[in-house]
């Protein structure tokens, strides 16, 4: 698809059958394979002030955490005797966890047989090198917009141009690299999200999260509309149409703004989910947007429910360590 057509389809109303289309091709290329993923959100500290998020460094309204490193590894550890292959491991931009601090938890995570995200914010290229040589696979870095004039009212204080190196440094450190978009952002065009789109592809990423946007009652933008869950499920569709081999997950924003957002999502392009298995006591306080849903990986019920939903529409849970297909081809070239 070209800009043009991608724009027709982000406009259209009739759009069941894109939605058919890019599930026929996610089955096709990925097979009827879910991905799950463990998250453990291990600081809700951030420098950024990014004006959408619950957890920037303007909110003093929020109840700031850390897990020490004992209780990352021990959470970490959980999760592979649940028997999840991956985790990932998401802060806010925290520099209290430094390279030595990080390479540390790295390795000791690796040590269980996992695949391991991180997703901790724009770093440099001593640190992701670092991160790279203790046993990090992947990185997500989500480019949230790439219309520059739109990223800076939305991220005070950021340097998109910055935000793009990082992306390809992460390429050329050879790390599975993800990135991805908020759709629904005030100001935001169709035509923007087309050119988010066409982003991905020129980037080739590996992992794409989309997400709308959803306001935070303690953040500047808490009085605008939510994003519309249309848009963002259209946008994952087409997504997965120009870039068939790639990860994708459902994010909890989707089934935040709307019960079985997820089971939708993993029928219109998207197979992965990443269940939550951060402490009870800390997961309250990662308020990026407000009445996060998902599944609980503490909660062997939840975990129930998730394998049944995923069983109801013909897929089963994968036993690998879900590396992106494109991720495999390129390293085969």
């Amino acid at each position: 698809m070209n800009k043009k057509e991608i724009i027709e389809i982000l406009k259209s109303n009739n759009t069941s059958e894109i939605f058919q289309k890019a599930d026929e091709i996610r089955r096709k290329y990925c097979g009827n394979i879910v991905h799950l993923r463990a998250l453990i959100e291990f600081s809700n500290f951030c420098k950024r002030q990014c004006l959408y998020c619950g957890i920037n460094s303007k909110n003093i309204k929020i109840k700031r955490y850390r897990l020490s490193e004992d209780e990352i590894i021990k959470t970490a550890k959980q999760a592979a005797n649940l028997g999840f292959k991956t985790i990932v491991l998401q802060s806010g931009e925290d520099d209290y966890f430094d390279i030595k601090k990080m390479c540390f938890i790295i390795e000791k995570i690796k040590e269980l047989n996992v695949a391991l995200t991180l997703s901790l914010g724009e770093k440099t290229k001593e640190e992701y090198k670092a991160y790279k040589a203790s046993g990090a696979d992947r990185y997500l870095l989500r480019i949230e917009t790439t219309n520059e004039k739109l990223y800076k009212k939305m991220h005070p204080n950021a340097d998109f141009q910055n935000r793009l190196k990082c992306l390809y440094t992460l390429k050329e450190l050879n790390y599975e690299t993800g990135t991805g978009i908020m759709t629904g952002l005030p100001e935001q065009s169709i035509n923007s999200i087309a050119d988010d789109i066409l982003f991905f592809k020129k980037f080739n990423a590996n992992m794409i999260g989309i997400g709308p946007f959803i306001p935070h009652p303690d953040t500047v933008m808490k009085n605008y509309p939510c994003g519309n869950f249309e848009l963002a499920l259209k946008t994952v569709a087409i997504t997965r149409i120009l870039m068939p081999n790639i990860n994708i997950p459902a994010t909890t924003a989707l089934e935040t703004l709307l019960k079985n957002g997820r089971k939708i999502a993993l029928k219109s392009g998207a197979n992965v989910v990443m269940p939550n298995i951060t402490p009870n006591f800390a997961k309250e306080n990662y308020s990026i947007y407000p009445n996060k849903q998902g599944v609980s990986a503490n909660n062997i019920n939840e975990l129930e429910n998730l394998k049944n939903e995923i069983a109801s529409i013909g897929d089963v849970i994968s036993k690998d360590f879900g590396t992106s297909k494109n991720f495999i081809a390129q390293k085969d070239l």
